[in-house]
């Protein structure tokens, strides 16, 4: 694995703690199809009793500090919203029982710094409990520290 899938395989193994932290439930990830693929795909927790609960695609964007894209938010082009969508669609096609439920995109902006200049090993560090993950913080996963920068909610239509 090169140093870039292992940073975003990291960076979407955080958010989905950050997820679950708060009361998400993962129901998938990396889901591949022709189109693409949907980091995260998680249901919320319903408002009231008796909602459908809603299903979240979860894109995550991982990106050092000082970086050219505003932490990966311009990355997410109309063209990459559009394959989202499609891939999205896809997803529901094969998973009828989620296919009558309120659907939304979001974006997890992620910030990221290694470990391993400040030791002479890699790391075995653990990943944390999901109850430590606070926005704003920076938290050891792996062989770097991840920050959850921005969540945003319903970040396309």
């Amino acid at each position: 694995m090169t140093a870039n899938l292992t940073v975003g395989a990291l960076a979407e193994d955080f958010v989905a703690l950050w997820l679950e932290a708060h009361r998400y439930t993962v129901l998938e990830r990396r889901w591949h199809c022709r189109w693409g693929e949907l980091d995260i795909i998680a249901q919320s927790p319903p408002f009231h009793s008796g909602d459908l609960p809603t299903v979240v695609f979860v894109e995550v964007k991982a990106r050092r500090r000082q970086n050219w894209d505003a932490n990966g938010l311009l990355a997410i082009t109309a063209q990459k919203q559009a394959k989202l969508w499609q891939t999205a669609q896809l997803f529901l096609t094969e998973h009828p029982e989620w296919a009558d439920c309120p659907c939304r995109f979001d974006v997890a902006l992620v910030s990221y710094r290694s470990l391993l200049a400040r030791q002479s090993q890699p790391s075995s560090i653990k990943a944390p409990p999901a109850i430590a993950i606070e926005s704003g913080v920076f938290v050891p996963l792996g062989d770097y520290q991840f920050c959850l920068h921005h969540y945003i909610p319903a970040a396309f239509e």
